[in-house]
């Protein structure tokens, strides 16, 4: 018995849905609404000390993180496989889990909050807000939240967020010139699904073309992905009409001003480039 705790436009929580959309599982989902909380409560904190979601429970035991989640999921379900056979073509796809993991996932947060969330916590009595600063819980991840929250999207963790995705489209485009369809060739892997939703977002947004207006190779295959059945039912046929206008109404708002931070990231780059060469 599969059971996973999940909160509907948590960019974690998609991933997860698309991999086992993709395998043919059947599960119980339990939602953890974040808004309230949720996440922090003694229950949910026996499954995942974290406090974030998702968590997956298989027959009692609960295993946390997205990315192993999926890895668990492609281990314990081999049919239909999403790690490729050889071991460096996994250690390149694990390559791309790391851009996600170790910046992406940051990043899209950032883009998330100084665009939609942050008028909302704005808005809350004051009483309320600090109970959402404190639930935090880790101290890196309040420092990045207060940043955002106080700054927008002039907060240095922005800046550092329009970099990482910088650098991975520009990796993309050229891994994808080099081969393709997919990231790792023929086949849908883990590394696909990985960066599926943070792409998502960012278009959901009205900011992906600020990185990709000269990428044709990263336009095609995001529209492979929005064609890719289990992209359609684990994540874009889940997201309310309520979700998608809030992220088409707010998202735009800071478009020019992470036009113009991404400008500056790459003439810093051209720059190191130069200075190296």
């Amino acid at each position: 018995m599969l059971i996973l705790y999940d909160f509907g436009n948590s960019v974690c929580c998609q991933k997860v849905r698309i991999t086992m959309r993709e395998k043919g599982l059947d599960w119980e989902a339990r939602r953890v609404d974040l808004f309230t909380a949720a996440q922090y409560t003694p229950e949910y904190l026996k499954l995942n000390p974290k406090g974030v979601v998702p968590t997956l429970v298989d027959d009692g035991v609960p295993v946390i993180e997205s990315t192993l989640i999926c890895e668990y999921l492609d281990d314990k379900f081999p049919a239909p496989p999403l790690k490729p056979n050889d071991a460096a073509a996994r250690a390149k796809m694990r390559l791309w889990s790391k851009y996600v993991d170790e910046g992406l996932f940051e990043g899209v947060t950032e883009f998330s909050f100084s665009a939609m969330f942050r008028e909302k916590m704005k808005n809350m009595p004051e009483a309320t807000r600090q109970i959402r600063f404190r639930n935090i819980g880790d101290p890196r991840r309040r420092d990045r939240f207060m940043s955002t929250y106080e700054h927008g999207v002039q907060s240095p963790y922005v800046l550092h967020a329009i970099g990482a995705y910088e650098r991975a489209f520009k990796y993309m485009e050229e891994t994808l010139a080099d081969g393709g369809p997919w990231l790792l060739g023929s086949k849908v892997t883990l590394a696909d699904i990985n960066l599926m939703p943070l792409v998502a977002r960012l278009a959901y947004l009205g900011l992906l073309e600020v990185w990709t207006h000269d990428r044709p190779n990263v336009n095609a295959w995001w529209a492979r992905v929005q064609a890719w059945p289990s992209f359609k039912t684990g994540l874009s046929d889940l997201i309310t009409e309520t979700e998608f206008s809030e992220m088409r109404t707010h998202g735009p708002k800071i478009e020019d001003d992470v036009a113009a931070l991404l400008a500056g990231v790459k003439r810093d780059m051209v720059t190191a480039s130069l200075a190296a060469a």
